[in-house]
């Protein structure tokens, strides 16, 4: 089991965005990847917390090739792009961008005049040269809601043997994951249960780990990214 806090990492950004980078996978970010950061787990390759600074934006960039999932955590976020321009997203909020072969631009603003908080996740997609497309989810308040993976024999959520679900556990609610997973505690805090030992995680704490009970002991948000 290992264990990256957030609050260990150099605080970094770019733009209107400070950030913390947890997964830079080096399949993407080769010799610029920090060491201290974790590798991916099947084609998910980058995970970072950001805050957006009062009124500041990502700036208008591109993408080929990937697929960017944003979780708002807090205030909002106003999308601009080639996919679903003018989208408003509010917390709990999730949209996932597949920008395939045909690609597309976008830029992510905060509206409001207070920081919010998002996170900023890259997976790889297994099938190239696809069109570039948009899907939104509002997860619920309870329980697990798929966002990211699944057959090819559903439209729910974009392909991919590569499975992340937002997961929300109200105090003393359990959650048994019987597979090797990358696990972000969004909010909150649990007991994880490995191997007859229990660990206190928090916000902020990125786990990479197979075969785990986690127990929460306060309201929990997870990212949690598994395999098919």
């Amino acid at each position: 089991m290992k264990i990256l806090s957030r609050d260990s990492l150099q605080l970094g950004g770019f733009a209107g965005i400070t950030e913390h980078r947890l997964v830079t996978d080096s399949r993407v970010f080769a010799g610029r990847k920090k060491p201290e950061t974790f590798e991916g787990l099947g084609s998910m390759v980058y995970l970072a917390d950001a805050r957006y600074l009062p009124k500041g934006q990502s700036g208008m960039h591109p993408h080929s090739e990937i697929d960017v999932i944003s979780v708002v955590l807090e205030g909002r976020v106003s999308h601009e792009g080639s996919l679903e321009h003018g989208k408003d997203l509010v917390a709990g909020d999730v949209q996932v961008q597949r920008a395939g072969g045909e690609g597309f631009s976008h830029n992510e603003i905060n509206p409001d005049d207070a920081p919010n908080r998002m996170l900023q996740i890259w997976a790889l997609p297994e099938v190239a040269g696809q069109p570039a497309q948009y899907k939104s989810y509002s997860p619920k308040t309870r329980g697990a809601t798929r966002i990211y993976g699944g057959s090819e024999n559903q439209q729910d959520t974009f392909a991919s043997a590569t499975i992340m679900d937002i997961v929300h556990l109200d105090n003393e609610d359990s959650i048994d994951i019987n597979q090797e997973a990358l696990i972000y505690v969004i909010t909150g805090q649990a007991q994880l249960h490995h191997n007859g030992q229990q660990t206190l995680v928090k916000e902020g704490d990125l786990i990479s780990n197979h075969a785990q009970k986690i127990t929460a002991t306060a309201q929990l948000q997870l990212l949690v990214v598994t395999q098919n």
